[in-house]
């Protein structure tokens, strides 16, 4: 176990390999992260995961991606737990917020941590609650859902803008493609009306984001989404404000296993939460 303060501490921008290690590390707090993540969320700022070394080994990892405009997003704040209390979180974060200068920051906590963030000038917006369950579903039959293929990308782009509060194409073109991940979206008189992503965890599936304008084309994404792990696990990050996403969860057999406090430090962003049944990822928002 290397000794040491938080002065020797060596922040790096984080490699491929240091990011699937502080996602191994996240699926060791039970955070439970997709298989394939690590690329999109490179691909969203590659120099946005910051990861402290004692000498040659990684102890403490953060995630301060930096959207286009005056957004940023903070996760992945992990100390290893053989080096916790020291300073070295700390000492990271302090490196981290600094990266993100006068952007408006968002965050995912974990419900212990929130006064600690509150300290760093956060405000609670909403929880987010993780619902989880095996429900047997089979794909629903409606002309309205299509996988999205590259001839319908560019309109979940643009229908995704309004969800998050910067542009954040290159994660998302990321996040759709078909190679580890299922997009579909629900189009209608050839408006899409919403869209949602499954992906394989370390355990079950995780479908994020769900978005929709409307309880009945939430549902049916839902199903076709859930229908894909045929029959395994499947979570959903919801905001806990919308009464219609809580309700769909239930519906379909789902329950609380796992919350976190939606935090800003600045103005609050005006997103549409009552169309979002489910956000993307605690770790980019």
């Amino acid at each position: 176990m290397p000794h040491g303060s938080p002065d020797d501490l060596t922040i790096r921008v984080m490699s491929r390999q240091d990011l699937d290690l502080a996602i191994d590390w996240a699926a060791a707090e039970g955070w439970n992260p997709g298989l394939n993540d690590a690329a999109c969320f490179q691909a969203a700022d590659p120099a946005g995961f910051l990861m402290g070394w004692l000498g040659e080994e990684p102890i403490v990892s953060i995630s301060v991606v930096r959207y286009a405009g005056s957004f940023g997003f903070l996760g992945l704040y992990i100390v290893r737990p053989d080096q916790r209390g020291r300073g070295f979180g700390y000492r990271l974060w302090q490196a981290g917020m600094a990266s993100l200068e006068d952007r408006i920051v968002g965050l995912d906590g974990v419900v212990a941590q929130q006064e600690n963030y509150r300290k760093s000038g956060f405000v609670l917006a909403h929880r987010n609650v993780r619902f989880g369950g095996t429900p047997q579903i089979e794909t629903p039959r409606s002309e309205g859902l299509r996988r999205v293929s590259p001839e319908i990308v560019e309109a979940v782009v643009t229908y995704d803008r309004p969800f998050f509060p910067a542009p954040r194409e290159a994660f998302l073109r990321c996040w759709l493609k078909p190679d580890a991940r299922t997009a579909i979206a629900f189009v209608e008189d050839g408006t899409i009306k919403g869209y949602g992503v499954v992906r394989t965890c370390r355990s079950g599936s995780k479908v994020g984001p769900l978005f929709a304008d409307g309880e009945r084309e939430a549902d049916l994404l839902f199903q076709a989404l859930a229908a894909e792990a045929k029959g395994g696990a499947i979570f959903l990050d919801l905001p806990e404000p919308n009464e219609a996403a809580v309700r769909l969860a239930t519906r379909h057999g789902l329950s609380p296993v796992f919350e976190t406090a939606r935090m800003y430090r600045g103005e609050r962003p005006d997103l549409p939460l009552s169309k979002t049944y489910g956000i993307t990822t605690f770790e980019l928002g």
